[in-house]
């Protein structure tokens, strides 16, 4: 198999499994193909001494799978990286959380003889995208996780005038607003009171970011909806984050969100369940006096 692999370049621990990961390949005679940034993080940072079959750049390459290593963050630009080539995305996770790459380094030789064998499944999540007139948003306008319309560096909070399939819903007073996948339901939407979704389901979450009015609360609608944002603020601009890679945009940038016309595959193994993982991440059934 020929495996493209991304990794964490900016902190050496995260990126502290690549040579085990490496000699693994290896042992199914795989053909390696790095990112060049985290080639020359191993080589420079991590003094490894390594020989992939060929280095890449940006998302120039094709592989029958995707490697992230490091945590969801990484496993995020992949993603991006990967957009409509239809190649699955293994995460192995040696970040804290790990929803999204949720492969320990001690169970990376069992998941390889899986691989190696066929004995694994492919997820396919749901990605939100972004149209508007701003240039530098259109550059890499998808999402995996979230899209949020957040203040910037002033107190008061932003006015979000949302309609859904053009009929108006409600207008947000907040510090911002987050748009998630169920994928990214256990992300940034999860830590400002935003639901659990299951990967699965064919939703899209609306969270609003410390609302004015405690009546303000989450709504799910169906993933084939598209919404409108006409966003104003007392500093005539606001901020936009797809999947944490922020941009200002200008107050009368009008924004439309709608499920894209691609979905990203995620490797699983067979007895990775979705809420066994939230019970063990979120440390469910935790406290003993239950």
């Amino acid at each position: 198999m020929k495996f493209a692999i991304f990794g964490n370049t900016y902190q050496a621990k995260k990126s502290s499994h690549a040579e085990t990961l490496f000699r693994i390949l290896e042992e199914h005679d795989a053909e390696i193909f790095l990112c060049r940034e985290f080639y020359h993080f191993l080589v420079s940072d991590m003094k490894l001494n390594i020989h992939p079959a060929g280095l890449f750049d940006g998302n120039n390459f094709s592989a029958d799978m995707v490697i992230s290593i490091g945590g969801d963050g990484t496993f995020l630009k992949a993603a991006s990286r990967v957009g409509d080539k239809n190649i699955p995305i293994l995460g192995i996770n040696t970040g804290r959380l790990g929803f999204l790459a949720d492969i320990s380094p001690a169970e990376m030789e069992k998941t390889f003889n899986e691989i190696h064998t066929g004995q694994y499944s492919v997820e396919e999540r749901s990605v939100l995208q972004l149209i508007c007139d701003d240039k530098h948003l259109q550059c890499s306008p998808y999402a995996l996780n979230e899209i949020a319309i957040l203040k910037r560096d002033s107190s008061s909070m932003t006015t979000i005038r949302t309609a859904i399939n053009g009929a108006f819903l409600t207008t947000y007073q907040a510090d911002g607003l987050i748009i998630s996948t169920p994928t990214g339901s256990t992300a940034y939407s999860l830590s400002v009171g935003g639901p659990i979704i299951v990967p699965h389901s064919k939703t899209i979450a609306i969270t609003p970011v410390a609302p004015h009015s405690l009546n303000v609360r989450p709504i799910v609608i169906c993933d084939d909806w598209e919404l409108t944002l006409d966003v104003e603020s007392r500093s005539h601009n606001f901020l936009v984050a797809i999947d944490g890679r922020s941009e200002t945009c200008k107050e009368t940038t009008r924004l439309t969100i709608r499920k894209a016309p691609y979905a990203i595959k995620v490797v699983k193994r067979y007895d990775h369940i979705f809420f066994d993982t939230l019970r063990s991440k979120l440390m469910w059934g935790a406290d003993n006096r239950i």
